[in-house]
């Protein structure tokens, strides 16, 4: 969670582009995504965002790939209940197993939509600040100061999550009863029960911790106008020159398969 919450690289040149400008080529490339159910273009925008990601934001490759398992086990589920599952053309059957070119087509193009939005989604969290996001989104966006200020607050409490359960997990373990031979210390508990135990200590420790920052922010006129920002977070030239360059990589690979006749829209899913 740690590796995600925070940016890789602080000085990258993603990383000094708007938050706002980031979150909305974000959204528009996964709105353009979802209409896009042939497996040839969403795996050439995939590629192209891994390498533009990889040289903006200059995370570890590690980083990167671990990054990417959530999204590819995902991909790779869908991949292969799309393959058995939907109905067409067999190209291979052994037993109750079946597998479908259509199937094989539909879960390709599902599966590199996954990874093309999973890797946008990692960059943008890579690379960019929550408190810098918040700021933007109350600047840029217009968002009012409850809501942003908010959001900074759970995001803050999240990013805490780890450490917390950490500090519970050695409570435990000091508590724990000694080794037969008293010699090693405490044994570390485990099991469901003391999974449960600590879950619920975490719970606990969140509320109490959530309702103190809740005081704070209303003590400190949260919500009330007007208010400066300290730091402000400014659209620059640059965020546009990024915006319109994105879209328009997009754009082509967009026409370029639709020339080439790869290009499929959501009609697919029903032929």
């Amino acid at each position: 969670m740690s590796t995600l919450t925070a940016p890789a690289v602080a000085d990258s040149p993603l990383a000094h582009r708007n938050p706002t400008v980031k979150l909305a080529l974000l959204l528009a490339i996964s709105v353009v995504a979802v209409f896009l159910l042939d497996p040839v273009t969403p795996a050439v925008l995939y590629l192209l965002a891994l390498v533009g990601v990889a040289a903006t934001v200059r995370a570890p490759a590690r980083t990167l790939a671990l990054a990417h398992v959530p999204f590819v086990l995902f991909a790779l589920g869908v991949l292969i209940v799309n393959t058995l599952a939907r109905p067409g053309e067999v190209l291979w059957q052994g037993g109750p197993l079946r597998v479908t070119v259509e199937g094989l087509e539909i879960g390709g193009a599902l599966a590199a939509r996954t990874l093309l939005i999973g890797i946008l989604a990692i960059g943008f969290l890579l690379s960019t600040d929550g408190v810098a996001l918040m700021t933007s989104l109350h600047q840029n966006a217009r968002l009012g100061p409850r809501i942003t200020y908010a959001v900074l607050a759970g995001y803050r409490m999240l990013q805490e999550m780890p450490r917390e359960w950490a500090t519970i997990r050695a409570a435990h373990t000091v508590r724990a009863p000694l080794r037969p031979d008293a010699t090693d210390g405490a044994v570390a508990p485990r099991g469901p029960h003391h999974l449960a135990g600590v879950i619920f200590t975490l719970l606990v420790v969140s509320v109490r911790k959530g309702e103190r920052m809740a005081q704070a922010l209303e003590s400190r006129g949260l919500g009330l106008t007007p208010r400066t920002t300290w730091r402000p977070v400014r659209v620059t030239a640059a965020d546009w020159l990024m915006f319109a360059g994105v879209s328009a990589v997009v754009a082509l690979v967009v026409s370029a398969s639709a020339w080439l006749g790869h290009l499929e829209g959501p009609g697919a899913l029903f032929a």
